[in-house]
């Protein structure tokens, strides 16, 4: 299945970044698609399309992050720092390849597709959000084969 460009897909049918990217990882989360769409609906455009927050695209990774590392036990310390280590790593990495984490930023900095997000190119992105939606899909996928190399 190629993720980002499921992802890309549910952006053009209307979807935001968060839903977008969250939709991409139905699958493996064992999560319906209508329930992913429902969870990540507010989160798009940096929460309610208010730019002021975390790019939707990110939000999405991290909703996918904790569907399948869940910290359910609030008295579970290690699951939560486990969890937290993967959400921010997923974070740091989006950082590395565009600079900025936050909506509004991203969207006045306009940072373009290039070598380091091959998936974007490979889809021939051009749109800014789309780019931000592939690139968080690749780099989850990319963090997901690293946890099964174990």
């Amino acid at each position: 299945m190629d993720r980002c460009a499921a992802a890309y897909a549910y952006h053009k049918q209307g979807y935001n970044c968060a839903q977008s990217v969250a939709g991409a990882f139905a699958d493996l989360t064992g999560t319906a698609p209508e329930q992913l769409m429902a969870a990540m609906g507010g989160f798009g455009g940096g929460v309610g399309g208010s730019h002021e927050e975390l790019c939707g695209a990110v939000s999405g990774g991290v909703l996918v992050l904790s569907l399948l590392h869940p910290h359910t036990d609030g008295e579970d310390r290690a699951g939560k720092v486990r969890l937290y280590a993967r959400a921010k790593e997923f974070r740091r990495r989006f950082q590395e390849v565009f600079g900025l984490t936050r909506c509004g930023d991203l969207l006045r900095a306009r940072p373009g597709v290039t070598e380091r997000n091959p998936a974007s190119r490979r889809l021939g992105v051009t749109a800014h959000c789309d780019n931000m939606i592939v690139t968080a899909v690749e780099i989850l996928e990319q963090m997901l084969r690293e946890e099964e190399a174990g």
